[in-house]
């Protein structure tokens, strides 16, 4: 005959029988809190990294939600009625060049955003990619523990319910599990201020880590004009490169330093200020 204690450890499918508590759920998972804060407020939410080969993404929302669509406008041009996409804050950003200059031949087009669109959903299979707890191109996100931890028990539709050990995890987490390490935490409501402070003023480690889990949340939710913001040789993916060069210090602490005399303040705030505001509104709260 069991006895009362065996009979309550038997009984109790929660962490404190798996053995299986805080990061080492969390790591045994394979997923992993994370805080951003941003300007509608501090969101909770997880991330996890696996190859590209292992995940199918949910379908976005129908295409007239799609980013793009919703800034098109017609042009008023008697011998061309084509409409283009009109996106000031994008078009000043991609086309100032170092010497300030604008230069009509780097504007984006259509075909422009059709490659960077290429390029995000044909990553080699066994390329590590972000994914994050989302839902049709949204990032769910709550304000507390409490939340976070009904919805991943309740078995809402979402794009890690697909990973191995998700049941698992689902099963066990507590609300006292949910505490992002500081490397997983983001301070997005800071940038842009941070930015227009003047170069003297920039934070580096602030700034790095915008650009981390903006490149992972713009690949993540295919928000394609965050995507083409920060491809490779943009002037956010130029900042970038300077801040940590300057942050390694030593010579080539020092150039990068220089580099980032070139970058100009109202540039990269404007450019920061609507990729923040393109990932807010895709941002679907839940508590």
């Amino acid at each position: 005959m069991a006895s009362q204690s065996d009979e309550e450890t038997e009984g109790t499918p929660s962490s404190s029988s798996s053995g299986l508590s805080g990061r080492e759920l969390w790591e045994s998972a394979g997923v992993t809190p994370v805080e951003i804060a941003l300007p509608g407020g501090v969101a909770l939410t997880l991330r996890a990294y696996r190859k590209a080969g292992e995940i199918t993404p949910t379908e976005l929302e129908a295409e007239e939600d799609d980013p793009f669509e919703a800034r098109k406008r017609p042009v008023e041009d008697d011998d061309d009625d084509e409409e283009v996409i009109v996106d000031e804050e994008f078009q000043a950003l991609l086309a100032e060049g170092d010497d300030g200059e604008t230069a009509k031949a780097d504007e984006p087009d259509a075909a422009d955003f059709e490659d960077e669109k290429d390029e995000s959903d044909d990553q080699p299979e066994d390329e590590e990619v972000p994914l994050f707890l989302s839902h049709k191109g949204k990032l769910i996100a709550f304000k507390s523990p409490e939340g976070l931890v009904s919805f991943i028990r309740s078995g809402a539709p979402n794009d890690l319910a697909q990973l191995d050990g998700w049941a698992t995890l689902a099963d066990r987490v507590q609300s006292t599990d949910v505490d992002p390490l500081p490397d997983d935490r983001y301070e997005l409501d800071l940038v842009v201020e941070n930015l227009r402070g003047g170069h003297d003023t920039w934070d580096l480690p602030l700034l790095i880590a915008a650009g981390e889990v903006a490149r992972d949340l713009g690949y993540a939710l295919r928000l394609k004009p965050v995507i083409l913001a920060l491809s490779p040789g943009s002037p956010l993916d130029d900042l970038d490169e300077s801040l940590r060069a300057a942050e390694t210090g030593g010579m080539g602490g020092f150039f990068g330093r220089r580099r980032l005399k070139k970058i100009g303040a109202q540039q990269a705030s404007l450019g920061w200020r609507s990729i923040i505001g393109k990932i807010s509104a895709a941002v679907d709260w839940r508590d």
